[in-house]
């Protein structure tokens, strides 16, 4: 059985992007939740909510029963990522701000990216449906959790991070476009995703707001 189960992992990119975006969003969710004092019944919410709220609308939206509600193997990695967040509580000093977690963080985005441009692909919706549902299905769960959390969604006020999703759909799209493979458009769209994810933490890109536009322009009416 493992040895099977090792073949549909190399052999499907969506089981391996969609496996690794679970755990690892909702070992982000839990750790958040953690943060916030959470009991541990919330903790689970938040987290499943962050792993599986994304799918979930990608799935309505191509018309189709959620993955979540079809398998408990699902609901089984959810579980894993909440119970390594709690584990890594009462090992890390922050666990909310430490390199594993933006790691984590960042792999997840990558991966929901590329699970959710397969899947639109799959479906022959447009390239915009493409980048939309890719997008949609890396930062809808980010999004739901920070409403569980009683604040505003951080992807539309703060920080270089659905960007990073609307580039690598961008980028699978594209190479599937040029007659990539599957495979080599997943691997692309994951690169592209999870590097400009890590490089905008690393560096502290922001998208400008109105105010910062503003700003230059004043200066610049000044000179």
């Amino acid at each position: 059985m493992a040895r099977d189960l090792v073949v549909v992992l190399l052999a499907d990119p969506f089981v391996v992007m969609n496996t690794i975006g679970l755990v690892a969003f909702a070992l982000v969710g839990a750790t958040k939740a953690i943060r916030e004092e959470f009991d541990l019944f919330g903790i689970a919410v938040v987290g499943l909510a962050t792993a599986f709220a994304g799918g979930v609308t990608r799935d309505l939206l191509v018309s189709r029963l959620p993955l979540a509600l079809r398998s408990l193997g699902e609901i089984s990695l959810g579980v894993l990522g909440i119970a390594l967040a709690i584990g890594l509580y009462h090992v890390l000093e922050s666990p909310d701000d430490h390199p594993i977690t933006l790691v984590s963080d960042a792999v997840g985005l990558a991966a929901f990216t590329t699970a959710g441009a397969i899947v639109a692909t799959d479906t022959g919706v447009s390239a915009f449906g493409v980048i939309a549902i890719g997008t949609i299905n890396a930062v809808g769960g980010g999004a739901l959790a920070d409403i569980l959390l009683d604040r505003a969604p951080f992807i539309l006020f703060e920080d270089f991070y659905a960007s990073c999703a609307v580039l690598g759909a961008g980028t699978y799209w594209l190479v599937g476009t040029l007659g990539a493979g599957g495979s080599t458009a997943a691997a692309m769209c994951a690169a592209v995703t999870v590097g400009t994810r890590l490089v905008a933490v690393t560096y502290g890109w922001q998208l400008p707001t109105a105010q910062t536009l503003e700003s230059v322009g004043g200066d610049v009416g000044k000179q």
